[in-house]
C-alpha cells in the first residue's frame, strides 16, 4: 500500500525529478497541515504508480520551503518533472486536489 514518503531539503530534487509529484509542505504544529494529511495518504493510494505523495516538514527542512517562497502552510506543490506546475495553499477538499492532478494524468483511451 503507498504512502506518503518523507522529503528533505537532501534528497527533494532526486524524488522531484521525474513523474508527477505531489508535495505536501507542513509543520507539526499546524492545525489545517493535520487535516490534510488523511487526504494526502488517501491521494497516496489512489493513485499509487501514477503519482508521488510526498511531506516536506517545513521547520526541519527550510532551505526547500524557502526556494519554492512557502509563505504559508499547508502548500501543496505539484511537480511535474521536477518543475512546479499548480501550487495549491490552505487545507481543501479531496475533489480540488484530484482536479489538479487529473489535468497532468495521461488521458487512458
Amino acid at each position: 500500500m503507498a504512502e506518503p514518503i518523507v522529503v528533505t531539503d537532501q534528497n527533494f530534487d532526486e524524488v522531484i525529478k521525474e513523474g508527477l509529484v505531489l508535495v505536501d509542505f507542513w509543520a507539526e504544529w499546524c492545525g489545517p497541515c493535520r487535516m490534510v494529511a488523511p487526504v494526502m495518504e488517501e491521494l497516496a493510494r489512489e493513485y499509487a504508480g501514477k503519482l508521488t505523495v510526498a511531506k516536506l516538514d517545513v521547520d526541519a527542512n527550510p532551505n526547500t520551503a524557502m526556494r519554492y517562497r512557502v509563505m504559508s502552510i499547508p502548500t501543496i506543490i505539484l511537480f511535474k518533472d521536477g518543475e512546479p506546475v499548480e501550487v495549491m495553499i490552505g487545507a481543501q477538499p479531496k475533489r480540488n486536489f484530484e482536479a489538479r492532478i487529473q489535468k497532468y494524468l495521461p488521458q487512458e483511451a
